[in-house]
């Protein structure tokens, strides 16, 4: 009789600590370097990978004057779109939007106007 109060227990005990792991997002809401398959999943908005053969994981915005990719097709990205306020600076193609290999720089949009 006692087994079953002692399960009972364990079950109150850790359906917080499970319900806690699934808001912090198995799939959405992940930190800088957690593995994703789409940028929506990531907290920082980009999913970022060194190669096609590379797992891809969440990572940090393009700061200003780093390389940076325009919005990708597949929520992937080789370059990290730019923070917010910053434009990325880049010659889109056809095929690079397909290959995702348009790489620009990241600018801050008010600094042309001024010069």
């Amino acid at each position: 009789n006692t087994l079953p109060a002692c399960l009972l227990l364990a079950l109150l005990l850790l359906a917080p600590a499970l319900l806690a792991q699934q808001e912090r997002g198995l799939i959405f809401n992940l930190n800088t370097g957690e593995l994703c398959l789409q940028s929506a999943q990531c907290k920082s908005g980009c999913c970022h990978r060194v190669d096609g053969l590379s797992l891809a994981r969440c990572a940090p915005k393009a700061a200003e004057s780093q390389e940076c990719s325009p919005k990708s097709l597949y929520g992937v990205y080789y370059k990290c779109p730019c923070e917010s306020g910053l434009t990325c600076d880049v010659d889109k193609t056809i095929v690079g939007s397909i290959t995702n290999t348009d790489f620009g720089v990241c600018k801050d949009p008010h600094e042309s106007r001024r010069r």
